[in-house]
């Protein structure tokens, strides 16, 4: 354990110095005032070499009667500092006015001890610190190692979800934004062969681990589920069954996730779908028409079984489709109504995706703090062409 003892009596130091050696902490560094104590720990150094410094010092025996700055200020000094915050103080101190000690501990100082020094409350006091000390650099490592965790699992969840494809007659990518490390929104498009693809958007109940969890399962069965059954609602009743082989005993939160899938056929020009308790999906034809793609049916993982019947439409010309997540809705004040209505407001128009447009409007909008769920779109264009744009 390194102790760095900042007095500049002399006499003090020495003290402190002997009782500590007899207790075998001799790891110990002095200085004879608060700039010398900054100087030692690196401040005003580059970044790297003041963080290598704060770490070689475990705790500091502060004086609060210092010339230049007192022990109470350069405390202060200390908690400002994100390298070393955490480093304990306790402060030495001759004065017994109860407002100055409240005084210093508010300043960020752990704890204090009088003069002339007790040996077995200094002792008592330091043996507390490092004590906490140590506790407190255990939960850091331990926290650095789950947002590196975390950070990887969240590499592994992007690298599931679909590429952009861009065929002639069929374009689609996707716009999406968690709202945390890991997040519960999920999107994958599968070509079906002869111009058909299946795609699918769908957005786990509550946010985190937990839910990331549940997506990466139904992530892994996606692509045999939607290339096997490939019917809007086989699709979906495969997917309920797959999610309610995940029965967990005595759970308090009954998971379900919300979907919609689509097989959009670009030869028939005809779009069948099924939507499990989604946002409702637009369609945006040529002729300025929207098709909303309404609920057909509950969510996945509520019921055992679910009934539904798929829906289909055709399309001339072009058109673009938009799918979406309750998320991206958040961006937009007022009730379902008012939100889905200035989505086909801001959408309407041009069939081919205005990536920073949209950007701008629904994914830079507050602070990530601010944000309570996942954002996610996905845009669909139809063409007519044969040559790739």
């Amino acid at each position: 354990m390194n102790i760095l003892i900042v007095d500049d009596n002399p006499t003090n130091v020495i003290i402190i110095r002997e009782i500590l050696k007899r207790e075998q902490y001799t790891n110990i560094v002095t200085s004879s005032s608060a700039r010398e104590m900054f100087q030692h720990l690196g401040v005003g150094e580059s970044d790297a070499i003041s963080r290598s410094k704060a770490n070689e010092v475990d705790l500091i025996l502060l004086d609060m009667m210092m010339p230049e700055m007192d022990g109470i200020e350069a405390c202060r000094l200390l908690q400002q500092d994100e390298k070393l915050r955490d480093i304990p103080v306790i402060m030495v101190t001759a004065v017994g006015d109860s407002k100055k000690l409240a005084e210093a501990l508010d300043a960020g100082a752990v704890d204090y001890v009088t003069k002339p020094i007790n040996k077995v409350e200094l002792m008592a006091r330091i043996r507390l610190a490092l004590r906490l000390k140590h506790e407190k650099d255990w939960h850091k490592e331990r926290d650095q190692h789950i947002q590196e965790e975390l950070k990887l699992a969240s590499l592994v969840q992007h690298a599931v979800l679909s590429t952009p494809i861009h065929d002639p007659h069929f374009q689609i990518e996707a716009l999406y934004k968690p709202s945390f490390e890991l997040a519960g929104d999920l999107y994958a498009w599968y070509p079906l062969g002869e111009g058909r693809y299946g795609i699918i958007l769908l957005d786990m109940m509550g946010h985190g681990i937990s839910s990331s969890l549940f997506c990466m399962f139904i992530a892994s069965v996606l692509k045999d589920t939607v290339t096997t059954y490939v019917e809007p609602e086989k699709v979906i009743q495969e997917l309920n069954r797959r999610f309610n082989q995940l029965h967990i005993e005595n759970q308090l939160v009954q998971y379900y996730f919300t979907a919609i899938y689509l097989v959009v056929d670009t030869k028939y020009k005809r779009v069948d779908y099924v939507n499990a308790g989604h946002p409702p999906g637009l369609f945006f034809a040529d002729q300025g028409e929207v098709t909303r793609l309404g609920t057909t049916a509950p969510p996945v993982g509520l019921f055992d079984r679910i009934d539904m019947e798929s829906k289909s439409f055709h399309y001339e010309g072009e058109g673009h489709l938009v799918l979406y997540t309750d998320g991206l809705l958040e961006a937009v004040e007022g009730d379902q109504d008012v939100q889905i209505q200035f989505l086909i407001d801001e959408l309407a128009g041009n069939h081919k995706l205005d990536k920073d447009e949209i950007q701008r409007m629904f994914f830079e909008v507050g602070a990530p703090s601010d944000r309570d769920d996942d954002k996610c779109l996905v845009w669909i264009s139809l063409h007519e062409g044969t040559d790739s744009e």
